[in-house]
């Protein structure tokens, strides 16, 4: 049985969401990050950047969140969670799961942890790296706005849901505190609760007691 490392709203949750879509049978593993077990021996071996999530499959141990959803889409096509390969839908799939991760996300971790990106103790510092990062995120908001804009359907993509919508959603989520949240917009909100209302995110959110606001 798959196994999914997790801690409840961590990057996880897109893995989690996935599992549920898919119908597989899984255990969630609880990685207490307050009590730093991410950092721990055991969890090291697991993922040694002591990041969440980890999927266990047998044999395969696999970290980093976009590879993990894009192995569940190659391994189960019958669900249809990517387009084809070769296809001009599939370069899109493949450019929005890096975008959302490489850019959104990055920046994303730069608001929350901007601590880390100065000399210890400097909390003006921070606080400009979190003011920053604010103001670049709410420009990436609007981008994923656009495209959503852009083809005037229901779902990232275009028509077809597919494994990034649960990982924008997420970093949507992350937002739910910002003066600008992605709710806020005019296509972002509507779609945000169109991925919310799907049987297999609710599931997930129960199962991990995610309190309100959602996203």
């Amino acid at each position: 049985m798959i196994r999914l490392y997790y801690y409840p709203g961590n990057a996880s949750l897109a893995v989690h969401i996935l599992l549920e879509e898919l119908g597989l049978p899984f255990s969630l593993e609880l990685v207490d990050r307050a009590n730093a077990a991410h950092k721990s021996p055991e969890y090291l071996k697991l993922n040694p950047n002591g990041l969440i999530p980890v999927l266990v499959d047998g044999g395969l141990v696999l970290y980093e969140t976009v590879a993990i959803c894009l192995h569940l889409g190659d391994t189960h096509p019958e669900a249809r969670l990517a387009p084809p390969l070769g296809t001009h839908e599939r370069a899109h799939f493949y450019k929005w799961f890096v975008w959302c991760s490489n850019t959104l996300q990055a920046m994303l971790l730069h608001y929350f942890y901007g601590e880390r990106m100065v000399d210890d103790g400097d909390k003006a510092a921070a606080a400009q790296v979190k003011a920053h990062a604010e103001a670049r995120i709410a420009g990436m908001l609007d981008q994923l706005d656009a495209q959503l804009a852009s083809h005037g359907q229901d779902w990232l993509l275009g028509a077809s849901y597919t494994a990034v919508d649960p990982f924008a959603m997420l970093m949507g989520r992350w937002t739910r505190g910002f003066s600008r949240p992605a709710r806020t917009l005019p296509h972002l909100g509507p779609y945000l609760q169109r991925v919310l209302a799907r049987p297999a995110v609710a599931r997930a959110f129960a199962t991990e007691k995610l309190p309100p606001p959602l996203v």
